[in-house]
């Protein structure tokens, strides 16, 4: 069995692929960290690494071992973090993120946990919906207000929060401005604003907000791209294109040039918590378990099926 020091200088090795920076990294001798790779080397039964004069790789064999035990470790130091937490009470600092004016829609979660975690500072980061889930892989954020579904492999699904119809941001001349509402059906000839084609989101999270087929299967076509919800607007607003959005929207963001309609067979949008699965802290647990509390005494129905949406 490999001890704590051994795991941590071959994690060391294959992501630095230089012994020297794998030993300032760890602040022990390049002589030490060369010998204990040798070591498990030997334990495991073959190389790890090619070794060469001018670079250090990992064999195919090294590549697999890293796969396998880099998320093992980070999973013992987040269960001993966990641990810590649980017996000093919920402190320290969440990092939140939020896309938009949803935040708004979470004062009483909000509020909710500080009172009953006061120690625990709440910080608030905006999430773009060009990057939903950059912030959480980078460790940038602790668990973000996402919209429904999210099937990605190393996150974790928490409660939906909030849910709310979806209507249609068009320019104030626009031929629907003045309508009541559409249907799906309506848009199949219209060019609704895209997130750009290198932006990392996955389709199926676009199409959760923005459908990419009206309910007959006729497509929706894509127009321009917009990064950030600033742009889309202003987009909008100039008749480049029209956009789905979120009902809050029509309260938060009123603009003279902007009208926003209905869509009266669109799906309803759900928001729930989405945190990294390996790093689940126990102040991020707490915070899903006070937003879960509130939402079912709203009376928000809860997704079982992340494939459902």
């Amino acid at each position: 069995m490999l001890e704590r020091h051994e795991i941590e200088a071959f994690l060391a090795v294959a992501e630095e692929l230089h012994f020297a920076r794998a030993a300032d990294r760890l602040l022990v001798s390049r002589a030490r960290v060369s010998q204990t790779i040798q070591k498990i080397e030997r334990y495991v039964g073959a190389p790890l690494f090619e070794r060469t004069s001018r670079k250090v790789l990992l064999t195919p064999l090294g590549a697999r071992l890293y796969e396998d035990l880099r998320p093992l470790y980070d999973g013992i130091g987040d269960a001993i973090e966990r641990a810590r937490a649980t017996a000093r009470g919920v402190g320290g600092v969440l990092r939140v993120g939020i896309m938009g004016a949803v935040g708004h829609l979470l004062i009483d979660v909000l509020d909710g946990f500080a009172k009953r975690h006061p120690d625990c500072e709440v910080q608030i980061r905006e999430v773009h919906f060009s990057d939903p889930f950059g912030g959480l892989r980078s460790g940038e954020i602790d668990l973000s207000v996402l919209w429904m579904p999210v099937r990605e492999p190393d996150l974790t699904v928490g409660p939906v929060v909030h849910r709310e119809g979806n209507v249609l941001c068009v320019s104030a001349r626009h031929r629907y401005a003045g309508r009541e509402s559409v249907s799906l059906e309506d848009l199949a000839d219209e060019l609704v604003v895209s997130v750009d084609a290198s932006a990392p989101v996955p389709a199926y999270w676009q199409q959760g907000h923005a459908p990419a087929f009206t309910k007959s299967g006729a497509p929706i076509r894509r127009g321009p791209s917009a990064a950030t919800f600033q742009e889309l607007l202003t987009m909008v607003a100039t008749e480049q294109c029209i956009s789905f959005a979120s009902e809050h929207v029509v309260e938060f963001y009123r603009r003279p040039s902007l009208a926003y309609v209905p869509i009266r067979d669109a799906d309803p949008i759900l928001w729930g918590l989405v945190w990294r699965t390996s790093g689940e802290l126990h102040r991020v647990r707490a915070f899903a378990e006070v937003a879960a509390e509130i939402a079912v005494a709203k009376g928000i129905p809860q997704v079982t099926d992340p494939a459902a949406g």
